[in-house]
């Protein structure tokens, strides 16, 4: 059994991841924890610095607490979203894990939702965390 968390860095990711880590001991499964963004000009170096030095420390505590799992940084030019549930099809994942956070059915039409494109394409089931 594959299980996916989609993380980003946000306190929602971070439940998600939480939730993963568990179902993972619960069935001795492979944890795969991504995080994804588009690439090129519009990503901060920053930004991508500091989820490259805290997936480093989500591999460590994996390692510590035995949990068979990998971490990764995807930037192949797609939403998180597309990227996601491509790598959840790619890599014949069983389950995602998604933190997700309220907001107004205004903001979600004007600024789209990860979380909700990946509940609604994913093919396998997602389970979502706030």
């Amino acid at each position: 059994m594959k299980l996916v968390a989609a993380y980003n860095g946000t306190d929602e990711s971070k439940l998600a991841l939480d939730l993963a880590k568990k179902h993972a001991k619960i069935f001795n499964a492979k944890l795969l924890v991504i995080s994804s963004s588009e690439g090129g000009k519009g990503e901060k170096p920053e930004e991508i610095i500091r989820i490259e030095r805290e997936l480093d420390q989500i591999k460590e505590d994996l390692q510590r607490e035995g949990i068979d799992g990998e971490v990764d940084q995807l930037a192949r030019g797609l939403s998180p979203g597309e990227d996601l549930v491509m790598f959840a099809e790619e890599n014949d994942i069983d389950q995602i894990y998604v933190g997700i956070r309220k907001k107004s059915r205004t903001s979600k039409l004007i600024l789209g939702s990860t979380a909700q494109y990946i509940i609604l394409k994913a093919k396998c089931p997602v389970t979502s965390v706030k």
